[in-house]
């Protein structure tokens, strides 16, 4: 990736200084600092594009205070390229290392470089981490106050800590499989479905689920068992040399041009997973490629309406159950990056809506950070904290049992916070679930009635 001093111009010029991204900035909502606002930001990275600035320790600052949720794009009436400035500008600030210490860029190397480049050893770690859940070992450390012997981040980080699945990815779905009933043609249509990182190790049963729909609608499914990262971490935190060697891998895993569509039921790692043809443009080995698949990438819930999918019949005696208000009420929290970044917004309420027995609420400020943002709620612990305590107040307030969404970063943040049992009164949520399982869930009734 350029420089911001080498990038097109015509991209910084975009901003009109019109505004209309202010209301829908949470850092700026929070601050009403100029600075802290899309329009700010924009305005010192041109003043580095012009040499009017250097890349100071401030302004690396200030890049990591973004959350990076592209709630500005939606806003812009000139179609300001917000995500590739903000990529660039932290690019900037990593490769001028003005917020480099020996401990950051010792996290840094052992994230970014060793443990999200190399999914084995992360299946590895996780395997770990499950022993040490279920052993016991936790609950003791827990009871017993050693966590207090922790360091200050990692005992604040130690109850937000992810519970690990029993089983992977890799040992619940198996590398291709078949519709039992072929639908609507003589071939079923061909898709792969991407794991995820954090996605494999603690979701695994949204991937399950995600393939038994495609099965369910008459895709032949294919799922490698061992993927590496999409590379959305690094693109986001300045490591673009990473990044790009995550996606050529990917390519070199996934031939695009053999699939009718490529499948991501992560919101922040399918807003970077379309965006290949971009990255790798300057690769002459990968660029029609990588082109190819971002035209494939799709949505889960995106390609399902595409493709007509099939709604489930309602239990036998509940024929008129289907999304009514005697239906379990059902509130959607949309993804940052599905909703900006990928412009899937209706597609997932498709879903819910087509589900016996759910009957959807609308949720206030739907389409507001909930404060996860990749790994914002690590690294601005504060901000994070209060755009949780938001969302989480306007979830209660539909008194919805269940919440769905759509990223694991965004399902962790939203259990977390209902589990810690703080925030605006109202009624507590029983379950926070990715739409496509709610919809596996519906066809596996049809089966059982």
């Amino acid at each position: 990736m350029k420089t911001l001093k080498e990038m097109d111009y015509s991209v910084l010029q975009q901003c009109m200084h019109c505004g209309m991204c202010l209301p829908t900035c949470p850092t700026y909502t929070e601050t009403q600092e100029e600075r802290n606002s899309p329009r700010g930001r924009i305005s010192l990275m041109r003043a580095i594009a012009d040499g009017e600035l250097d890349v100071t320790k401030a302004f690396g600052e200030e890049m990591y205070y973004c959350l990076g949720c592209l709630a500005c794009t939606s806003a812009c009436p000139a179609g300001v390229n917000y995500a590739e400035l903000f990529e660039t500008a932290r690019a900037d600030v990593e490769k001028a290392g003005v917020l480099a210490s020996p401990k950051r860029d010792a996290i840094r190397w052992f994230a970014l470089r060793l443990i999200f480049t190399r999914p084995r050893l992360l299946r590895f770690v996780g395997r770990l981490l499950w022993l040490w859940q279920v052993s016991g070992l936790q609950r003791f450390s827990r009871r017993t106050g050693l966590v207090k012997l922790l360091p200050g981040n990692l005992r604040r980080l130690e109850p937000q800590a992810p519970v690990i699945q029993a089983k992977f990815s890799h040992q619940l779905i198996a590398p291709v499989e078949r519709p039992k009933i072929e639908i609507g043609a003589a071939n079923p249509r061909r898709v792969a479905v991407l794991t995820g990182c954090v996605q494999d190790l603690i979701f695994a049963d949204i991937n399950r689920a995600t393939v038994d729909v495609l099965l369910a609608n008459g895709c032949e499914v294919h799922t490698p068992p061992v993927q590496p990262c999409c590379g959305s971490l690094h693109a986001h935190n300045g490591d673009t040399a990473s990044a790009e060697e995550l996606a050529r891998r990917q390519l070199d895993l996934f031939d695009p041009f053999a699939f009718d569509a490529i499948i991501s039921n992560a919101g922040g790692c399918g807003s970077h997973l379309r965006h290949y043809d971009h990255l790798l443009a300057g690769d002459a080995n990968y660029s029609a490629r990588a082109a190819e698949w971002s035209r494939k990438l799709k949505d889960i819930s995106e390609y399902l309406v595409e493709i007509g999918f099939r709604k489930p019949a309602a239990p036998e005696g509940e024929a008129n159950v289907r999304n009514t208000n005697n239906g379990v009420a059902v509130t959607y929290h949309e993804s940052c990056h599905l909703c900006h970044g990928q412009k899937v917004s209706k597609q997932p309420r498709e879903v819910l809506k087509a589900i016996p027995g759910m009957a959807l609420t609308e949720c206030a400020e739907a389409t507001w950070c909930c404060g996860s943002a990749g790994i914002y709620n690590i690294t601005q612990p504060d901000t994070a904290g209060w755009l949780q305590q938001r969302k989480l107040g306007h979830l209660r307030a539909t008194g919805a049992a269940v919440i769905a969404t759509a990223n694991p970063g965004c399902h962790l943040q939203i259990a977390n916070g209902l589990a810690g049992g703080t925030g605006a009164v109202g009624a507590t949520p029983t379950e926070v679930v990715h739409p496509v399982v709610l919809l596996a869930r519906a066809y596996r009734a049809e089966q059982k009635g």
